[in-house]
């Protein structure tokens, strides 16, 4: 295809982002992944906060499929203001794998927002990186108790030993506190 039907089709595509129908608009962030295109990468993050969940969940799965040219525009994106935006960029730079952005995650279980500090603990147990685990045990004595669960089952599926005795003292501070005391449980028994 040459390039310039190319840029028209990415063009439509991004015009389709703005469609009052919210099928059109996930459709549209589903093909602006497949294009692989650096000029879908603003479009999309805006996209992430888009009123329809769905749309959000597809743009944030495109820009992890575009891959290296969306790391920075998401970095900047977690700096920002918006809570959908920063949960959405912290979902997508998971996706892409790459060690790289583990950093940028673990600034994220800082911020003032307790669904992105939630998503950031998630997201890097989901990766298993090691560079996490030290961070995360500080995150153990997050206000928030989603926070606190999600920290816990994170540090379970890394697996460092280290995690052993925070998690079981966090566990013991979690006076009346089934659930926790469940997934603090789950998670020592992941890491052995």
């Amino acid at each position: 295809m040459d390039e310039t039907k190319q840029s028209a089709e990415i063009e439509t595509l991004i015009e389709k982002l703005l469609d009052s129908d919210p099928e059109v608009r996930t459709d549209a962030a589903l093909e602006l992944g497949t294009s692989g295109q650096k000029s879908a990468v603003e479009p999309l993050i805006l996209a992430l906060n888009d009123e329809n969940p769905d749309v959000r969940f597809q743009a944030s799965k495109s820009l992890a499929e575009i891959g290296k040219p969306a790391v920075e525009p998401l970095v900047k994106a977690l700096k920002g203001e918006e809570g959908n935006t920063k949960r959405y960029a912290t979902f997508a730079l998971k996706n892409m794998g790459d060690d790289n952005v583990v950093e940028h995650l673990i600034v994220a279980l800082k911020d003032e927002d307790w669904s992105v500090r939630k998503t950031s603990a998630k997201s890097l147990g989901e990766m298993g990186s090691k560079k996490a685990v030290e961070p995360l045990i500080d995150a153990l004595q997050d206000d928030d108790w989603g926070v606190r669960c999600s920290v816990a089952k994170a540090l379970g599926d890394i697996g460092d030993e280290k995690a052993i005795d925070p998690v079981k003292k966090a566990r013991r501070a979690a006076k009346g506190d089934k659930e926790f005391k469940k997934v603090a449980t789950k998670a020592l028994k992941k890491i052995g």
